[in-house]
């Protein structure tokens, strides 16, 4: 069951855009994210034992994301929380 937050129906409300909502929108249309995952998939951890790694399509996203904000592994992961529009690029 997908839980809605009061914020997430807030954001789906907006009339406006913003400069990251488009930029963002732009660049899942334009980077070929299949083809990097094609790429990466054989070097990616496997679940195994302990953690569960994240899947690949998500955290190719959030490093993207990371290089293009110029944001540290805590402050993407802070961002993450914080902003509708980066976690709306993850799968």
């Amino acid at each position: 069951m997908l839980t809605v937050s009061f914020a997430s129906l807030a954001y789906e409300s907006k009339k406006k855009k913003t400069r990251r909502e488009k930029f963002l929108e732009e660049m899942d249309k334009v980077i070929p994210w299949e083809e990097l995952m094609r790429d990466i998939k054989k070097y990616y951890p496997k679940a195994g034992n302990g953690w569960q790694p994240i899947p690949l399509a998500r955290m190719l996203r959030i490093y993207f994301m990371q290089q293009w904000y110029g944001l540290s592994d805590p402050a993407m992961e802070d961002a993450l929380y914080d902003i509708e529009s980066l976690r709306r690029l993850r799968i």
